[in-house]
């Protein structure tokens, strides 16, 4: 392990492999819960605290984190509303933070080629320090949904039930958020803040299609994240496109495929069960 993480590809890879499982894993919970938009709201809110920390010479995670705390606690509060108001407020939450990231670069000169890392991510460029992030964070989140990730589905689907039950409905949201922005800011290195809602979605949404079991779902996750990152970032190297890019759309089109392929199973089971 030591010689390929002497090489920049290799730091890379490993670094991919990491980020796959842990999206693939946290993934699960945003696709059944259908967080999706939340988790992009979350991705772009997140960017102005690792541009003001990056400005005022701070850790970048420690900006990105406290940022999405704000941004995670609004959320949560707005996940409990009804109606069209929290979509939009959402959305709202979405395009300001956003907004108020690309105002902080603005008032920096010669800042545009960090903009660019944070946005797309530099994933060639991954440090030891970025490697540790990513393998300690992928250890906490693996034992959290290990522990919790049933508490966390039964909340997610039946928030009366579980409150009734005795769970603390809104602190198991505002966890679950906490964690997909710890995911978020800590894949900023790698993919950065736009591209990481495709590899937080599209690895779970592709499992989904073949199993609706939590723990088969989640493996399966885990490991098409994995797998569509270390691919993506190959045909980068052997396309020489940007690596960002390549392992997003990597992701996207293992889910594609995987939902052609559901949708091609029902069709056969249809005639199948016509048939006889």
């Amino acid at each position: 392990m030591s010689w390929l993480l002497q090489d920049a590809f290799g730091r890379a890879l490993v670094e991919a492999v990491a980020v796959g499982m842990l999206t693939g894993l946290v993934g699960v919970h945003v696709v059944l819960r259908r967080l999706s938009f939340f988790t992009m709201t979350m991705a772009h809110a997140t960017f102005p605290g690792v541009v003001a920390a990056s400005i005022l010479g701070f850790n970048i995670y420690l900006g990105g984190v406290v940022a999405g705390l704000l941004t995670a606690a609004a959320v949560t509060a707005l996940m409990r509303t009804r109606g069209q108001e929290a979509t939009a407020a959402t959305g709202v939450i979405l395009s300001a933070g956003f907004a108020l990231g690309v105002a902080l670069v603005a008032t920096q000169n010669g800042f545009s080629r960090d903009l660019s890392a944070f946005l797309v991510g530099s994933i060639l460029t991954v440090t030891t320090e970025n490697l540790i992030v990513i393998v300690a964070l992928l250890a906490l989140t693996a034992t959290t949904l290990a522990v919790g990730g049933r508490h966390l589905l039964y909340a997610g689907f039946d928030p009366a039930g579980a409150h009734a039950a005795g769970y603390r409905v809104r602190l198991l949201d505002l966890a679950l958020l906490l964690l997909v922005d710890l995911v978020v800011v800590a894949i900023v290195p790698a993919v950065g803040t736009i591209l990481a809602l495709a590899l937080i979605v599209a690895p779970a949404a592709a499992a989904r299609a073949w199993t609706d079991r939590l723990v088969p779902m989640t493996a399966l996750a885990a490991t098409l994240g994995a797998g569509s990152a270390a691919a993506g970032l190959w045909f980068s190297r052997l396309w020489d496109v940007a690596a960002g890019g390549s392992i997003s759309l990597t992701a996207a089109a293992v889910l594609l495929v995987s939902l052609a392929v559901h949708r091609l199973r029902d069709g056969f089971r249809t005639i199948f069960l016509t048939a006889s």
